[in-house]
């Protein structure tokens, strides 16, 4: 396929791209984007699979057999009050638009080519792709791609990968001006683990990330 056909493609994946970004759905609710993604691949001849692994929003989109499988990665879940600020509409239309230009050339390349739809990618815990992952959405695959906005060209970016966890610091009440010292201030100890935490930082090597929020939900009765 020429530059010139991959091209002819370019106002509509702009368009694909654009209806997301109007329309933002969080994670697990990506109903209008999953069925945009998906059609687009049914028109262009893929064979498409709606609700894979269970997850209503995922879906997948085949074209060719051949003995190498490639998976191209489609993001389209919005941050929650935020929208498509990550640019996974962006994501969402490059694949698409990718899918659309290799899948008439996959059999000629012995290629098996799938477009995996991911919902739920803004959930840290067992998100969209842990999902796919354990339900065996990738078996069979030797190499996945995606790509990710940035403002800047990079064919290899750094990856890292995320965990979470919470602590929770508890104390003892005491009254604050008749006896302080018989108390064990949580807060202060929070604060304490912040501040070392911070220095801490400095330490690290550059490839790692490390932040900390307080969640202050239950401190106070209602």
């Amino acid at each position: 396929m020429s530059k010139a056909a991959i091209s002819g493609y370019r106002e509509k994946i702009i368009d694909i791209s654009h209806q997301i970004h109007a329309h933002p759905e969080v994670g697990h609710e990506e109903h209008k984007a999953s069925a945009l993604l998906a059609g687009e691949l049914d028109s262009a001849g893929l064979l498409v699979h709606l609700g894979v692994c269970e997850l209503p929003t995922a879906f997948t989109g085949t074209a060719g057999s051949g003995d190498l499988h490639l998976a191209l990665c489609a993001e389209y879940d919005a941050l929650p009050g935020i929208g498509n600020a990550c640019g996974h509409n962006m994501i969402a239309a490059a694949a698409v638009g990718a899918a659309l230009a290799l899948a008439p050339l996959a059999d000629d390349l012995r290629l098996r080519l799938t477009v995996i739809g991911m919902p739920a990618e803004e959930v840290l815990e067992r998100g969209g792709k842990v999902l796919l992952l354990e339900g065996g959405a990738f078996d069979g695959v030797h190499a996945a791609m995606v790509i990710h906005p940035a403002p800047f060209e990079l064919a290899t970016p750094a990856l890292i990968a995320a965990t979470k966890f919470e602590v929770e610091f508890q104390g003892r009440e005491s009254h604050a001006a008749a006896a302080p010292e018989l108390g064990v201030n949580a807060a202060d100890a929070a604060v304490v683990a912040q501040v070392a935490l911070g220095l801490l930082r400095q330490q690290l090597p550059g490839e790692a990330r490390m932040h900390g929020v307080f969640d202050t939900t239950d401190w106070w009765p209602t």
